[in-house]
């Protein structure tokens, strides 16, 4: 019996038949993400388990016959850390995709990995509460990806992100063990906090099976603030003033004139052409009309040439939706992009979109914009066509000279995609070497045979 007859036949002495694809034209299919330049293998079988015990039961199997195992859940992530390993098992576990609980009392919902991120939203919404973390990919992406990547949103600037949202977590470990981490409560600090270590940590440590989640209460619709700006440096100026006078907008986020071109083009937005800058400024207060009055004053004394507040919550819901598809339509500028995700800090933003656009100049390539403002976390978008292969370098390396940007101004090459394939060189210059031998450490003593999604992070 060769090594993958082995592994099929251990591993259906514990599935349902439906439970494994092997298939090769349907396990190509789950061999990568969304992210470009990203190496991927071959599976040798796709496992969907509904149930923890069934988890638990491939990852023994795994372990026994030290056969790698990169879980996923819907694969829009963006750095290549849902991408196969030649020969593994891709643990796909968009299947397990229950709201097991939600309290209004304790201000918790109890998931399992698969559940979609807006179906969370939507489910809380209906109990007067809130789960506010909402990436671009809200309708498709999963809640255990968005615990894998720590993944952001357009909400960060006042809700903050994934990681302050994950009380606690169950997760099976490489050998099928499982963990519990964390609490049910509001306060906790016993021991190691190994929550939040898995948060972020790309299946590298464990699988995740089930999650506490924090929610809060539902806030109010909030409404939106168009300004338009003649540069990115005047967008950027208002958005460090509107911070600095202690502002708490719900959503502040900047598309530059390639963005709104794109947009524009793909979906007839009507948003103004003739803008170098666009600038989208939300609050969900109280008294929202008198919020956006004042930052839409700020933002004229930082230069904008026109501000328009939003008259009601459908024409703020618009402006949002073409902020929501701003990669999907610079996507459309050439057949392929890749994201970046460099965050700075906010007093640097203006200096990182300028870099930005010098970048693009030099390579002679499209690169559009968007960006989480509020967060100084950009999305530099280089567009790029793959059968030209003097492009694709160019892309590549202007790419790396964007990361090497965010490094130069005090940031971070990622602020919620995450490392995975991408970006493991410029993760060990980041942490440095003593950084990098304790995430070593770290991952052995989770993983010590190395089976759990092998060749991401470092």
């Amino acid at each position: 019996m060769d090594h993958r007859d082995d592994l099929l036949e251990r591993l259906r002495a514990g599935l349902p038949a439906e439970a494994l694809l092997t298939d090769p034209d349907v396990t190509a299919s789950y061999a990568r993400d969304m992210a470009s330049f990203c190496d991927a293998g071959s599976p040798l079988v796709v496992v969907l388990p509904r149930t923890v015990e069934q988890v638990q039961h491939v990852m023994r199997t795994a372990h026994a016959l030290r056969v790698p195992v990169v879980p996923q859940g819907a694969r829009t992530g963006l750095s290549g850390a849902a991408n196969a390993s030649e020969g593994c098992v891709v643990l796909s576990l968009v299947k397990m995709d229950r709201i097991l609980e939600i309290s209004a009392v304790d201000r918790i919902a109890v998931v399992e990995p698969g559940v979609v991120n807006a179906t969370l939203s939507r489910a809380v919404g209906e109990h007067g509460l809130s789960y506010p973390p909402d990436p671009s990919s809200w309708e498709m992406c999963t809640i255990g990806g968005n615990i894998g990547t720590a993944s952001g949103g357009l909400c960060c600037v006042k809700y903050g992100v994934t990681a302050e949202y994950v009380l606690g977590l169950d997760v099976v470990l490489a050998d099928g063990r499982l963990l519990t981490t964390g609490r049910r409560t509001a306060k906790g600090v016993a021991g190691y906090d190994l929550t939040r270590l898995f948060v972020g940590s790309e299946g590298s440590l464990g699988i995740v099976v089930k999650a506490v989640l924090a929610l809060r209460p539902k806030p109010p619709r909030q409404l939106v603030l168009a300004a338009e700006f003649p540069s990115a440096a005047a967008a950027c100026d208002a958005v460090c003033r509107i911070m600095e006078r202690g502002h708490a907008p719900s959503l502040l986020e900047l598309m530059d004139r390639t963005t709104v071109r794109a947009v524009n083009a793909m979906a007839h937005m009507g948003l103004p052409e003739s803008t170098e800058a666009l600038l989208l400024c939300a609050f969900d207060t109280p008294d929202a009309p008198a919020d956006l009055a004042a930052v839409g004053a700020l933002c004229t004394e930082a230069g904008a040439t026109g501000v328009v507040p939003a008259d009601d919550v459908a024409e703020s819901e618009l402006l949002l939706q073409a902020r929501r598809m701003s990669l999907t339509a610079l996507e459309t500028v050439k057949p392929a992009t890749m994201i970046d995700d460099v965050c700075v800090p906010r007093s640097r933003l203006g200096a990182m979109i300028e870099g930005t656009a010098a970048v693009a100049e030099k390579y002679g390539l499209t690169i559009g914009v968007c960006a989480h403002a509020g967060d100084g976390n950009t999305h530099p978008v280089v567009c790029f066509d793959p059968a030209d292969p003097d492009e694709s370098r160019r892309a590549r390396e202007s790419f790396d000279e964007i990361m090497a940007l965010g490094l130069e101004l005090g940031g971070t090459i990622t602020g919620e995609h995450g490392v995975g394939v991408l970006k493991k060189e410029w993760l060990a210059r980041e942490l440095g070497p003593v950084g990098i031998e304790l995430q070593r450490g770290i991952k052995a003593a989770f993983d010590p045979l190395g089976i759990l999604n092998p060749g991401k992070l470092f």
